[in-house]
């Protein structure tokens, strides 16, 4: 490393090597293979960025740290490895926090690293620069937190971050680093010593056998069996399992949206398009690395028929998930490789296939559903509608499913997720189980970088005003994302009105018939306004061959959204109306 020094005592003793926290963090990374940070520079980890750049890490700057935050997220999603996020201190580390809690509760590998005041200030509240005791806050917030005080404990700390964020259920990790470790100084050689690495992160968690058993009973008992896929089983990389699974149980497969294409849409047991047919109708339901949460009513209610007329199979890492909103009548609890090879191979040769009516209901509902659905999605609509606007993309996706598509927004998400399908596993990042929005530009900086795949953000003009900022990002680094701004001025509508009779415009409404596409030209991107599906499917063909940074302006009818997309029932209705 760097400086040398006498040692202490005899003027004769040997000059010895010494290094400081600023080296030491960055071989702790690169000893556990972190190539990627992400994040904002600033005090007190400035040259930390310029020194890991130096060292060979790949070091991205953003423009905001929520959005280096949802980067590492989205990494450790697609990685099975830690995503890493650094900010700096307080108003820094907040913005970053939003980000990891969203990866906690999303189950996605990551470590946020903040710089922070010291301690004997923060304690005593004495008023230091951005003083904040960081580590209580965030505790709350994601999987694990740690500090570390003394540059011999750099190695142990990092250790235990990686260890935490990828173990078990996935998650969020805090790592503070207050501004007085980086330059501790000690001894090289002791400080090569100190750092770990880390070996099994994340073991396999075998399944009981008897809970494998108790399983396939049950399943083998369906009339009528539903395999939902998850995240969770994306996450797994299990693919050739999960699909093997999938099709010796013959039954139907109903994917959430970020498992689509764990088997491709267009697999003739998929049931994406007779989704509320087969949540009511099915009595067996095998949960693959998916929760009974909000997403699906959990597991209760109208959506999924009488009461009592359904039992659960859920697959999972996490104990604590099972029995969550109803009973689970066969847990299994383990990694779900283990799992699903456990599945299989209690299977046997001879697994019988499920009723041939209820595959036939299914299928004929599908089609159905398919067939009107067709002719709305090949409109050629000026100003677009979402239908016409999203058969257009469709028909680039087929075409190209190597390509990562980014999806946020209210009514550009939820219909994006039910019109674009996927043929590859891992390649649709959306919002997830929160629903945030905001994650577009993060997620796509990520993915580009991540996989080296074009990338295709579909987002909505109000999702992307959270993120927008980071087309610089995207140009500044050249990467290959053409991001599509469904523009109908405003969220939802753009023609709210105030109801007050005021002059300020409806507090859902923006700018009329903003021009985005000339946000990206400002950064030397490539910008384009298309005003119908033909318009739209030639300029993001023309983007996604040059792969560059490209912002398509796709100006949609601002009376074509409804509120709040398929979650309206989620906004309170006041039953008062003021005289």
């Amino acid at each position: 490393m760097s400086d040398t020094a006498p040692a202490t005592g005899s003027p004769e003793a040997p000059e010895r090597e010494l290094t400081d926290g600023f080296h030491l963090v960055i071989d702790a990374l690169k000893l556990n293979g972190v190539e990627t940070i992400y994040g904002v520079p600033g005090i007190p980890i400035t040259d930390f960025g310029r020194m890991a750049q130096g060292a060979g890490i790949r070091v991205i700057s953003f423009r905001h740290e929520q959005n280096a935050g949802n980067a590492a997220a989205i990494a450790g999603f697609l990685n099975k490895k830690p995503g890493v996020c650094l900010t700096v201190s307080a108003p820094g580390f907040l913005n970053g926090l939003t980000a990891l809690a969203n990866a906690t509760t999303n189950c996605f590998p990551m470590i946020l690293i903040s710089g922070s005041s010291e301690r004997e200030i923060v304690d005593l509240q004495q008023g230091d620069y951005e003083e904040m005791d960081q580590l209580a806050i965030a505790k709350p917030l994601c999987k694990a937190a740690f500090r570390v005080l003394h540059a011999a404990d750099i190695g142990i700390g990092v250790a235990r971050a990686i260890r935490a964020a990828v173990s078990g259920r996935p998650g969020g990790v805090y790592l503070d680093l207050p501004a007085k470790l980086f330059s501790q100084v000690m001894d090289a050689e002791a400080g090569a010593k100190s750092l770990v690495k880390v070996i099994d992160a994340a073991p396999a968690q075998i399944p009981a056998p008897a809970a494998i058993k108790r399983a396939l009973d049950v399943l083998k008992s369906a009339k009528r069996p539903l395999i939902i896929l998850g995240k969770g089983a994306a996450y797994a990389q299990a693919d050739d399992e999960i699909r093997a699974f999938v099709e010796k149980s013959g039954a139907p497969f109903l994917p959430m949206s970020m498992a689509r294409g764990l088997l491709s849409d267009m697999h003739p047991q998929s049931a994406g398009a007779a989704r509320s047919t087969v949540l009511k109708d099915a009595d067996v339901v095998v949960m693959l690395g998916a929760r009974l949460n909000w997403l699906l009513s959990h597991g209760k209610g109208k959506t999924w028929g009488a009461p009592g007329s359904k039992k659960f199979i859920q697959i999972d890492i996490e104990p604590k998930e099972m029995d969550s909103n109803v009973e689970i009548v066969a847990p299994v609890v383990g990694d779900m490789g283990s799992c699903v090879s456990a599945m299989l191979e209690g299977m046997g040769a001879n697994w019988p296939a499920p009723p041939a009516d209820w595959i036939a209901t299914v299928v004929a509902k599908r089609e159905e559903n398919i067939a009107k659905m067709a002719p709305r999605l090949m409109n050629n609509n000026s100003p677009m509608d979402y239908h016409g606007a999203l058969g257009a993309l469709r028909r680039i996706v087929k075409e190209r499913p190597d390509a990562i598509l980014v999806n946020e927004g209210a009514n550009t998400l939820d219909l994006a997720r039910g019109i674009i399908d996927m043929y590859k596993p891992r390649k649709r990042l959306d919002v997830g189980t929160w629903g945030v929005m905001g994650i577009g530009m993060g997620f796509c900086v990520a993915a580009a970088i991540e996989t080296g795949k074009p990338v295709l953000a579909v987002v909505g003009d109000s999702a992307f005003g959270f993120s927008g900022m980071e087309i610089e990002t995207i140009c500044r680094y050249n990467l290959p994302v053409c991001v599509v701004v469904f523009n109908n001025n405003g969220i939802y509508r753009g023609t709210d009105v105030n109801s007050g009779g005021g002059a300020d415009p409806a507090t859902t409404v923006f700018v009329k018939d903003a021009r985005y596409d000339r946000m990206m030209e400002a950064f030397g991107g490539a910008g384009v306004n298309a005003t119908s599906p033909d318009e739209l499917s030639r300029a993001v063909n023309a983007a996604m061959d040059s792969g560059r940074p490209t912002l398509v302006n796709a100006v949609i009818d601002p009376s074509a959204g409804t509120e709040s997309g398929r979650i309206g029932n989620l906004n309170p209705q006041s039953v008062v109306r003021k005289k």
